[in-house]
């Protein structure tokens, strides 16, 4: 029998060291059971669902009843875990990733509205429209862990990166028979107090949070006026020494959100009422400009590469894609009825948009900056999660 000649054989073994190559590279040395998935929850307002939609192949995989009028839905990054916020049946739905079914139901104080996860994963933050503290949940074992006083209610959350601190705006209260003023209050996550509260004179209807990378400030939108908020933040990391109002920013009128950069260098504060946007330096604390962008802008998100801004157009059934460093709107694209909410999915190739009026989600192509495809949702449609996990 003729044997194979040395020439084939190094052709067979360059064969096999590329194939073991891209094994390496692409992670064929996986084990077979082992699926990365990704998933987008949709929170629908009017009829009391949360619909998933498979974010890799976008089709609808489930519509999950939930509690009355769920207002928001948030991803757990660390738990396989969706949480839905029912406003009106004072509750937390807990959705398990890889079932798409309720695995508990989390009985809480009147009128949850909104809800921050910890980084870590094990706990949670509600801030309430109808209760005049903090909730925070146990994530772990789905139930009550404590409530913090807070004197009025609440209308958002956000959790410094350092995992030390909460912000809540809260709504206007009368202080020593003063006047009603909008405040904020800072909580401790550790020892679960309020450590400050820091009066915020002029700003109305205090709302959307954030917080910059490094902790050290707090930005809260003022949508009832044409102000945004900067606060100073004490760190455990020595670089800010004390909670302290640093100063009240004038933008556009009714600022309804607020668009981070991932680096933190600035800032973008979607001003409904005034069919713009206004720059933000994070630094120094000054409004840079003010920007047309569509008639009533209702959500903005950034991307990661820190110069693409997305901005949902609610009066104008569309989606602003604007490039921040060079000041030009790259792209106008046509959605569904009333856009608000917006979210991209991991790899940033996707943008999802939540058509609140028309009751369906808009699938925008990132690269090309042009429409997808459209899948229907539930009714009224307010917020969006994107979950990425693995199942074996």
């Amino acid at each position: 029998m003729p044997q194979p000649s040395s020439k084939i054989i190094t052709t067979v073994l360059r064969a096999l060291i590329v194939f073991l190559l891209l094994c390496l590279i692409s992670g064929c040395t996986r084990s077979k059971d082992t699926n990365d998935r990704e998933s987008l929850f949709v929170a629908n307002r009017g009829s009391n669902s949360v619909t998933v939609i498979d974010a890799t192949e976008f089709k609808q995989l489930a519509t999950v009843p939930v509690g009355i009028q769920p207002v928001q839905v948030v991803a757990n990054t660390v738990r396989n875990e969706v949480y839905a916020v029912n406003e009106q049946s004072s509750s937390i739905s807990v959705i398990a990733v890889d079932t798409n079914q309720v695995s508990a139901t989390i009985s809480v104080p009147a009128r949850p509205v909104f809800l921050s996860v910890s980084t870590d994963g094990t706990r949670g933050y509600i801030a309430h429209a109808g209760s005049s503290s903090l909730t925070v949940l146990d994530l772990t074992q789905h139930h009550v862990l404590a409530s913090v006083p807070l004197g009025t209610n609440a209308t958002s959350t956000a959790i410094a990166v350092d995992g030390h601190t909460i912000i809540v705006p809260l709504n206007a209260a009368r202080i020593n028979n003063s006047e009603p003023v909008s405040s904020v209050a800072i909580v401790d996550t550790v020892k679960l107090q309020v450590r400050a509260r820091i009066l915020l004179p002029g700003c109305v209807s205090p709302g959307e949070t954030v917080i910059l990378p490094d902790s050290t400030k707090a930005f809260i939108a003022c949508g009832g006026t044409n102000l945004v908020a900067a606060v100073q933040l004490k760190t455990t990391n020595g670089k800010s020494d004390r909670d302290a109002l640093l100063c009240l920013m004038t933008v556009g009128h009714s600022p309804t959100a607020l668009a981070l950069k991932p680096d933190g260098g600035e800032l973008f504060a979607i001003d409904r009422d005034s069919d713009a946007f206004s720059e933000i330096n994070t630094s120094t604390n000054e409004v840079g400009g003010t920007y047309s962008i569509g008639n009533h802008p209702a959500g903005g998100v950034m991307a990661a590469d820190n110069a693409t801004l997305y901005v949902g157009n609610s009066g104008s059934n569309n989606v602003a894609i604007y490039d921040i460093t060079v000041n030009r709107l790259l792209a106008s694209v046509p959605v569904g009825e009333g856009p608000e909410a917006l979210a991209l999915n991991s790899n940033q190739n996707f943008l999802f948009v939540a058509n609140q009026r028309s009751g369906d989600i808009t699938i925008i192509r990132t690269g090309t900056r042009s429409l997808f495809t459209f899948i229907h949702a539930g009714k009224e449609p307010v917020s969006l999660a994107v979950k990425s996990w693995t199942t074996r």
